[in-house]
């Protein structure tokens, strides 16, 4: 059986792929056998190691939304930065299939996805990789071998593209490239030079790069000469596999050196070499879409799936379809590799995929709700053998899409009645209005590409200059400039004559009870109860007002309100409202402040408001989650750090925002690692403790006597709301109780968790003392806890690494520079990172200790190779009271050692050295000798020199250095002895 199974995988191998010239012929390869083709061929034909894909959530890579190519994963191989007794670094071939998604960032097709037929969010890159084993000659051959002997594609339709040089670099041709095809029987005519934009990879302003050659396809063929069209944008002539040779390293300086080990780096997209394979024109025409657009058509019983693009796709059907089969490939990768909708980062871009597909379901193909999720088994079914861990996901995959779904709909709707609306009385040939567009995006969730692609089916545009004004306008609020302050006090901040009048007036005070009003659902989600009231009164430019005309900023004091109001730390609600019986107005609430009893909303004001109107309040319901999270953190960490420090530690303060929480107290020493560690586990263990958090109103008086009660040096309310963890407030409350010593109770009317376990976890991530005896710390929670922990680890990993490769002490300068660089640079990134607080203090004690090492490491090896340089001038130039010469010398520091050494070395004697670099640049350093002062300069002897070589110098009487071009270097060196000369 075993040896049936291995002539059968032969079989594979060498079996006729073409298809028959008619679309959809009989004898295709399926998807999944082309993959596996692929990794067969280079595993078994070729000795590579398999390897499986890397999820998409880029582990540890906080400057990456997705994994968005299939060198992600060997970075540190590729840098240099792999730590040497990993699993990584003992690769030396490899093959994958990786899961790639492009939406969001640097690389985003997301906007593009459906307008055409091959634009995709997630896409399958194919890749094989050498680590400093074989390079272009066997990367080119294994290549032509797969395409045109297995995947049996004819030769004819193949065309190459390499290097051409670039002069400004100085770099020349990949002639070698260019070779290796011409000896593999590629005809000339099907071999191009491209330039620098076109074939040649970097992996970003600094680091590996090098040239690349690329294989591209002709779809018509027929022995015509296609090469005219290669790289030119056709449709008909497409690249299929890039061949990168990693070769040279760009430095900080922006110039080229040779990598000490060459690299092959490829990368084949499935969805384009399937393309090919069965003879098709169009990505979605292929086996891993076509099931999917057929449980589309069949979910929303309209027309079939046609293919159609631009004008001929009316209705945008056809596009709606190749947006949804797209987007529920990418939801379903996504969320089984840990990245679910949310509010940042990459969890948004996911949030803006979803809600787009939503939107084509429900109102282009007018498809029932839960048609999304139910495309999830066909996805499955498509791409589950590749990626098994899609089959154990499938559940949690269509729940979390239809809750989503479920959240976005109602909101959708009113969005479209919104843009209905405000088209039909807004001026001809004139933009949409960027505040009603921000309503949408703010209050409504709407992604501004959706915006947009609403916008565009109507034949309108945003106003985009206004709307970015916005945006700029909320980042400054939300940042808490002082000009965004006094302009929320001119509307929200009542003063003391407001306040008199609302009294005389009879208003009476907001009821802010309801915004205590949640519970858990069935299914553990939290939900939030409606909320309906009246419009008592408008406030606006320090002005009580019955009615507030459109457009304007002002304070809405409601007769009761579900908008928690910025206080005990905690920042405020955000959301809308609307009045009955107008659901398409929303009136977008930015914050909300609580002055004299009266809860002030800040309100921009879409149409004319009035005291009187009626209501409905709609609260940002992630962000007031995200908010409560926080807050119950915070409750934990104050019991954690007295638990750990002593009940001398007293709370000074704190602020609980939806990204983050602050936490200052005072503590008598600076915080330990260790003690840091011990905080967190604490609060860990309470948090898998899932304890019930209870919370009630009792008379001030009696809350005061409750023993080990945590409460800070403020005003409170009577009575006041105890918030208790695990244990019952009427327990707390009892005689005697001393529960308040063995948990968190506090004193707060800020809203809070149902249950401990939802926080997650949670992240010190900063840690400094404010002023002596009070330190502040600063926390995050959920799933920014963990990616923080990832980075950790992986920035730990990075670390260790470097630290290996000091120890084996490298009699290399430029390596000895080079690890003083990556410590350097790890030290800005563990700087500047969100990780772990006790983690960073741990790693800036290796990077300092480390970094000490390698400059002394580099101060050493330059004077020992400046002592063997000098031995040598001193031998050519033996008793000479001046010397002046041309020396190979890697740096100018090294440099500036061998002039001084020669002068220490033959006292009375002045030295000028002169050393060119491959770069074309000359580097100089002179001495003179101090029995020749003041009538011989040394700054002014390498100013002269310097300036026949076009170049610049200076320093002092007795030392200079210098640089200037090769060109003018003999000329500078007769300058340098004329003008010694005629000083001595």
């Amino acid at each position: 059986m075993a040896a049936a199974g291995r002539l059968r995988r032969r079989l594979l191998l060498v079996v006729p792929w073409h298809c028959g010239s008619r679309r959809g012929a009989a004898g295709c390869p399926p998807a999944g056998q082309v993959r596996a083709a692929f990794l067969r061929f280079f595993q078994e034909r070729h000795g590579h190691r398999r390897l499986p894909s890397a999820p998409v959530r880029p582990r540890g890579d906080p400057r990456l939304l997705f994994v968005n190519a299939g060198m992600n994963q060997f970075k540190p191989i590729f840098l240099g930065t792999v730590h040497p007794r990993s699993e990584l670094a003992q690769h030396r071939r490899v093959v994958n299939s990786q899961k790639c998604v492009r939406a969001g960032g640097k690389h985003n097709d997301l906007e593009d996805v459906g307008r055409d037929t091959y634009h995709h969010t997630f896409f399958e890159m194919l890749g094989n990789w050498s680590f400093g084993d074989y390079f272009k000659e066997e990367a080119c051959s294994m290549a032509w071998e797969l395409l045109t002997e297995v995947y049996k594609i004819p030769r004819d339709r193949l065309y190459v593209t390499y290097f051409g040089g670039d002069s400004l670099l100085g770099l020349s041709a990949d002639e070698e490239c260019r070779d290796v095809w011409l000896r593999l029987g590629v005809p000339a005519s099907h071999v191009l030079p491209f330039p620098l934009k076109d074939n040649f990879w970097e992996m970003g302003d600094t680091g590996p790069c090098g040239p690349c050659t690329e294989i591209h396809y002709d779809h018509v063929g027929g022995g015509r000469n296609a090469a005219a069209l290669v790289n030119q944008g056709s449709p008909d002539v497409v690249e299929i596999w890039n061949l990168v040779f990693m070769q040279y390293s760009r430095e900080v300086e922006g110039n080229l050196l040779p990598l000490p080990q060459h690299h092959v780096d490829t990368g084949m997209g499935l969805e384009r070499l399937v393309t090919v394979l069965q003879n098709k024109r169009s990505n979605y025409d292929t086996d891993l879409f076509t099931p999917i657009l057929d449980a589309i058509h069949k979910g929303c019983k309209g027309p079939k799936y046609q293919g159609l693009v631009g004008d001929a796709d009316v209705g945008r059907v056809n596009m709606a379809y190749r947006v949804v089969a797209d987007h529920v490939r990418t939801l379903c990768v996504c969320i089984t590799d840990g990245i679910y909708p949310g509010v940042s980062g990459a969890e948004l871009v996911l949030r803006r995929i979803l809600r787009r597909a939503v939107r084509f379901c429900s109102e282009v193909l007018q498809a029932p709700p839960g048609l999304l999720a139910s495309l999830v088994p066909t996805v499955v079914g498509v791409l589950g053998d590749a990626y098994p861990e899609l089959m154990k996901n499938t559940d949690q995959i269509m729940d979390i899409i239809n809750e989503n779904e479920a959240a976005f709909l109602s909101s959708l709707e009113r969005g479209r009645r919104i843009i209905e609306r405000t088209v039909q009385q807004m001026e001809p040939s004139t933009n949409f209005p960027a505040e009603v567009a921000w309503s949408l995006y703010g209050n409504l969730g709407f992604p501004v590409d959706l915006i947009d692609l609403m916008l565009e089916e109507k034949g309108i545009r945003l106003d985009s200059a206004a709307f970015n004004e916005l945006a700029l306008e909320d980042a400054k609020r939300k940042a808490g400039g002082p000009q965004a302050g006094r302009l929320q006090d001119a509307n929200t901040r009542l003063d003391v004559h407001a306040l008199a009048r609302l009294r005389s007036s009879s208003v009476p005070a907001t009821d802010d009870s309801p915004k205590y009003a949640y519970a858990l659902g069935q299914h553990g989600q939290y939900e939030f109860s409606p909320c309906q009231a009246t419009v008592l009164m408008l406030y606006r430019d320090q002005s009580l007002q019955k009615e507030v005309g459109a457009g304007q900023r002002c304070g809405v004091i409601l007769d009761r309100t579900n908008f928690y109001a910025e206080q005990g730390g905690q920042a405020s609600d955000q959301g809308y409202m609307i009045r009955l019986g107008q659901q398409d107005i929303l009136f977008p609430i930015e914050s909300v402040c609580l002055c004299g009893g009266y809860v002030i909303h800040e309100v921009t004001a879409v149409e004319t408001l009035r005291a009187g109107d009626q209501v409905q309040l709609f609260v940002d319901e992630t962000q007031r989650l995200a908010c409560m999270t926080n807050h119950t953190a915070t409750h934990l960490l104050n019991f954690a750090l007295r638990h750990v420090l002593g009940d001398h530690t007293e709370q000074r303060g704190s602020h609980v925002t939806a990204e983050r929480l602050r936490f200052d107290f005072d503590t008598k020493d600076p915080i330990t690692v260790e003690q840091l560690q011990q905080v967190e586990q604490v609060v860990q263990d309470a948090i898998k403790q899932n304890e019930v958090v209870h919370m009630a109103e009792v008379p001030l008086t009696l809350a005061r006597g409750v023993q080990g009660l945590r409460a800070v040096d403020e005003e409170y309310p009577d009575p006041v709301r105890i918030v208790s963890l695990g244990v019952p407030v009427e327990s707390v409350l009892s005689r005697g109780s001393e529960a308040a010593v063995h948990t968190s109770v506090e004193l707060c009317c800020g809203t809070h968790l149902l249950q401990t376990g939802a926080v997650e976890d949670l992240a010190i991530i900063s840690e400094r003392q404010l002023v002596k005896g009070i330190s502040r710390v600063i926390a995050v929670t959920g799933r920014q806890a963990k990616q923080a922990r990832e980075v950790g680890q992986c920035l730990a990993v990075e670390v260790d690494s470097v630290s290996l490769r000091m120890k084996q002490r490298s009699t290399s300068i430029p390596e000895m520079q080079n690890l003083s660089k990556e410590v350097g640079q790890l030290t800005k990134v563990v700087a500047n990172t969100a990780m772990p607080q006790w983690q960073r203090k741990e790693l800036q004690t290796i990077l300092k200790t480390l970094q000490r090492t390698a400059n002394t490491a580099v101060k050493k090896l330059e004077v020992q190779q400046a002592e063997k340089k000098v031995q040598s001038l001193l031998a050519k130039h033996c008793n000479q009271s001046l010397i002046i010469d041309t020396v190979p010398a890697d740096s100018l520091s090294i440099l500036m050692k061998v002039v001084n050494q020669l002068c220490d070395k033959s006292p009375g004697t002045s030295v000028l050295l002169l050393s060119p670099q491959v770069s074309g640049e000359v580097l100089c350093a002179c001495q003179v000798s101090k029995n020749r002062l003041p009538v011989f300069s040394a700054a002014d002897w390498a100013v002269a020199v310097c300036a026949q070589m076009e170049g610049k110098a200076g320093g002092s009487p007795v030392v200079a250095k210098g640089s200037g071009n090769a060109k003018g270097m003999q000329g500078a060196l007769t300058t340098a002895l004329e003008f010694a000369q005629s000083k001595l």
